[in-house]
């Protein structure tokens, strides 16, 4: 498969106007642009991308759950047959090792097929039925049955982090297109020749298939004009965005001065709070600092996960974590970031904690001045007041940084967990003998996060059934759902009510003889 700088529409491979600016990807070790240059969607791009999307839907959001689920499984087999093609190219574009990528493919396909279990099961769908009741007094009862449909045509964005399971074929193109949407996917500026391969992966699971025309389309343009044309469009009916705070307010500012507001399911900003519970502290400060360090460093601190506050009480434990901690930070390297503006954002985030009243650096990384984009990892501490009154330290620096906040208390532990926004994730480290002040502090990390863990570190996410990726604002413009998990399906669905609905009229998910056998509520009970 060859990478051809086009935009995928429909079924079609289109260069563009003649006139568009183009965009290019840019190696972040060297520094240099990768050839094709890419050309900018323009009105006509968009125009067409909608119109086909909106006529697919029609068709694509009645076929047979298993055609949906065949579709599906042939663009992750179609992802896979690309082979080291796929990887070299993301390798060039991205910076990130090959077994890195390799990993996160291997997590694409296995959401893509994830989302087909979810389908032939059916469970999703939500069916409940009322039977009718005529003869009841002093009111008759009509027929009643719910079940969840998909909404229409959606928007997904890539993200700059994970060139494979959360950009073309990702966790929100999966979910949107099991759901029964059409999908246009804005590609993301810093791999778009990984975008294309994949792109074309899907389109050529489509064509096999017989999915109509439309069902998928990959559009490219920097800047916010072409993400901006999509959300105003009045065909897409739900965005799904993975970035930065500023992006996904923006998206959300122009999906509800739409004359039809639509969701927006945007994460946008997390700072992962760590809690060291003393007893815990006490006995492990050491292995917490090296394990805490590791999580820090971790593909340069480029996840939405990563740990970037940890809490705990003062004393000699708290000591004891900070300079293990800082020993190891001290001997890091700096490695590789993923984009020229991600470098500068992270560089920009730690020149504001070092001039902060208050925060002390403990350790830095060791520089490299040979790599383009190199992320030198920062290790900072300061106080629970500090950090309470000053709402600048509660800001995401993504990469490897970090702040360590010394409370004097408990009650300030509380005060700070309060003062929290919302999180992706929240951790606790613990033993038995914590367990009570555990019990005291689960409700405030209840209201702050998405994900609580024990023991253990936030980077990582494990795709199921029960994972929750998402949680209360910045991290998410949307606290009720997830991105990650076959619970993602539901951000794409609405409900409906079908009163006294005739038979031959009824889908064959809602038919009385059930002929899917599909899982469904009937008068109340399973």
């Amino acid at each position: 498969m060859t990478i051809e700088g086009h935009h995928l529409i429909g079924f079609e491979s289109l260069a563009g106007s003649p006139d568009d600016r183009g965009i290019s990807a840019v190696n972040p070790a060297s520094g240099e642009p990768i050839a094709p240059q890419y050309p900018l969607a323009g009105q006509d791009e968009v125009e067409r991308a909608c119109q086909l999307a909106e006529d697919a839907f029609l068709t694509y959001r009645r076929l047979p759950l298993v055609e949906r689920a065949a579709f599906l499984e042939a663009i992750a087999d179609n992802i896979e047959a690309l082979g080291d093609t796929l990887t070299e190219r993301a390798m060039a574009e991205t910076g990130l090792p090959k077994a890195r990528l390799e990993g996160e493919r291997g997590r694409t396909c296995g959401q893509l097929r994830l989302f087909a279990e979810v389908l032939r099961s059916g469970d999703y769908l939500g069916i409940r039925i009322e039977d009718a009741l005529p003869d009841r007094a002093p009111m008759p009862r009509p027929s009643l049955a719910q079940q969840q449909i998909p909404m229409g045509p959606v928007t997904v964005f890539g993200a700059s982090n994970f060139p494979l399971a959360f950009s073309v074929a990702g966790g929100d193109t999966a979910a949107a297109l099991a759901a029964g949407c059409s999908v246009i996917v804005k590609a993301h500026s810093a791999h778009p020749g990984t975008s294309e391969l994949v792109g074309r992966a899907v389109q050529q699971a489509a064509k096999s298939l017989n999915m109509p025309e439309g069902v998928f389309s990959l559009l490219y343009g920097s800047g916010n004009e072409l993400g901006q044309a999509l959300v105003k469009d009045p065909r897409i009916q739900a965005v799904g965005f993975t970035g930065s705070r500023n992006g996904g307010t923006a998206l959300l500012r122009t999906a509800q001065a739409r004359p039809q507001p639509i969701p927006v399911y945007a994460e946008m900003s997390s700072i992962n709070p760590v809690l060291l519970l003393p007893q815990h502290l006490e006995a492990n400060a050491e292995a917490l600092g090296d394990a805490f360090v590791a999580s820090l460093t971790m593909g340069a601190g480029q996840f939405c996960t990563n740990p970037g506050l940890v809490l705990a009480l003062s004393g000699t434990a708290l000591e004891r974590f900070v300079e293990q901690a800082g020993t190891v930070v001290r001997d890091a390297s700096s490695q590789l970031m993923l984009t020229p503006g991600i470098h500068a954002a992270y560089h920009q985030g730690v020149a504001r904690l070092k001039e902060q009243t208050n925060v002390t650096l403990v350790a830095q990384g060791k520089g490299n001045n040979e790599l383009a984009c190199p992320c030198q990892p920062h290790l900072f501490r300061t106080t629970a007041d500090a950090f309470i009154g000053n709402a600048e330290l509660h800001d995401e620096v993504f990469g490897s940084c970090a702040l360590v906040v010394e409370c004097e208390s408990v009650a300030q532990m509380q005060q700070v967990l309060t003062a929290l926004e919302g999180q992706l994730t929240a951790t606790v480290h613990l033993e038995e003998a914590d367990y009570e002040l555990a019990d005291k502090l689960l409700p405030l990390l209840e209201r702050r996060a998405g994900r609580i863990l024990f023991n253990g570190w936030p980077t990582g996410v494990e795709v199921c059934h029960s994972m929750v990726h998402g949680g209360p604002w910045p991290s998410t413009s949307d606290s009720r759902t997830t991105s990650v998990g076959s619970a993602a399906i539901q951000r794409f669905l609405r409900p409906v009510c079908y009163q006294a609905l005739p038979e031959q009229l009824a889908p064959d998910s809602l038919k009385a003889n059930n002929p899917l056998d599909l899982p469904r509520q009937v008068n109340g009970k399973r």
